[in-house]
């Protein structure tokens, strides 16, 4: 595991405290709309952070090539249609780039500053000339108004049950999943951040925002400096 992460519940658990299971049962929201939306049509996509495949393989129902990474491999034996690469992101060389590099799931709000810096150098890396990154960043109110919750219409609950301070601008942050039959639990490390402190992470990375693709700034589309 990775330090300060942990997970619970049936099935195998990812160095950073995911269950495979657990995003296996998870429907996809809005996430694909808004990135076909954004990019051209019949883009290459690379997916940092493709867990199951629960984005991946509706942007391949949409015409899309991905190829899809992740650190875990009993994630990426969910994935179907994609090319596969088993691989930390912050480690990522793959010497080639692609139309559209995307870091969702709030990895961009990694703890360790350094990890974060590891995560936009492999998305400025491998990011075409003409391309774009898409990143989804967390919530104004990811952080506050502690515990709350939301039932999925699928029928299970998500909790965010506390994010408690650790130091240096980290929180600790507990989600707890709870099926009909069975309940995860995720705890994980998460820096937030302004979208000054974004802005300012995303030029260090030699990227800038090109526009905000969501009126509450959770999805961002970026694009090399000139």
């Amino acid at each position: 595991m990775r330090q300060g992460y942990q997970g619970t519940g049936p099935g195998a658990i990812t160095p950073d405290g995911c269950a495979v299971e657990l995003y296996s049962r998870v429907p996809v929201g809005d996430e694909p709309d808004i990135i076909a939306a954004a990019v051209p049509a019949g883009a290459h996509i690379l997916e940092l952070g493709c867990g199951v495949g629960r984005v991946t393989h509706p942007l391949l129902d949409r015409g899309f090539t991905v190829t899809a990474v992740d650190e875990s491999p009993e994630m990426l034996r969910r994935v179907r249609g994609a090319r596969t690469i088993c691989s930390p992101i912050e480690q990522l060389d793959l010497g080639e780039t692609f139309d559209v590099v995307m870091l969702a799931s709030f990895l961009v709000h990694a703890g360790d500053i350094e990890v974060r810096r590891g995560l936009l150098r492999a998305c400025a890396e491998h990011v075409a000339e003409d391309g774009c990154v898409l990143i989804q960043r967390e919530g104004a109110d990811y952080h506050t108004d502690l515990p709350r919750e939301r039932v999925d219409p699928t029928g299970f609950t998500v909790r965010i049950v506390s994010a408690e301070p650790v130091g240096d601008g980290v929180n600790s942050v507990r989600v707890e999943y709870e099926f009909p039959d069975a309940t995860w639990t995720q705890t994980f490390l998460s820096r937030p951040l302004s979208r000054e402190q974004f802005e300012e992470a995303l030029a260090e990375a030699g990227l800038k925002v090109d526009r905000y693709l969501t009126e509450d700034g959770i999805w961002v589309r970026a694009v090399p400096m000139r």
